[in-house]
């Protein structure tokens, strides 16, 4: 069989996703590390969100921070609990004053089921995040 949709040759199957708003970047970053932002796209921490720390959400998720840049980039080792398999997830925003891009990036998915499964996630939480975000 040909090239499935989203395998990789070295991270198993990847999902991507990027939607841009016309507001700053730092409001865009301060808005997903709020309270409410957090719950949109990670959920009810059980625990603080701290870099090379291990945390859970009341959803069941479970991530570990890997790296974390103020206003640019935070990248996670992330599993859904009903998974045995760890992926890595990085939420970017890009911009300046004015315009700002949302970009989210899964790899280490397992097969074409987990994909269409963070494609169905992630399309959800970055539709939430951008209205809340431009205030519609």
């Amino acid at each position: 069989m040909g090239n499935q949709i989203g395998k990789t040759k070295d991270v198993g199957f990847q999902f991507g996703i990027r939607r841009t708003i016309h507001v700053s970047t730092e409001k865009v970053w301060d808005f997903l590390f709020s309270s409410n932002g957090l719950k949109i796209w990670l959920g009810k921490l059980m625990n603080e969100l701290e870099l090379k720390k291990e945390f859970e959400t009341e959803e069941g998720i479970t991530a570990f921070v890997r790296v974390f840049k103020p206003n640019s980039h935070i990248r996670l080792n992330w599993k859904l609990k009903t998974w045995k398999n760890m992926t890595t997830v990085q939420i970017r925003v890009i911009g300046n004053e004015t315009k700002t891009t949302i970009a989210i990036h899964q790899e280490k998915l397992l097969n074409l089921h987990q994909r269409n499964e963070m494609k169905e996630y992630w399309g959800g939480v970055i539709e939430k995040l951008t209205n809340k975000i431009a205030g519609k």
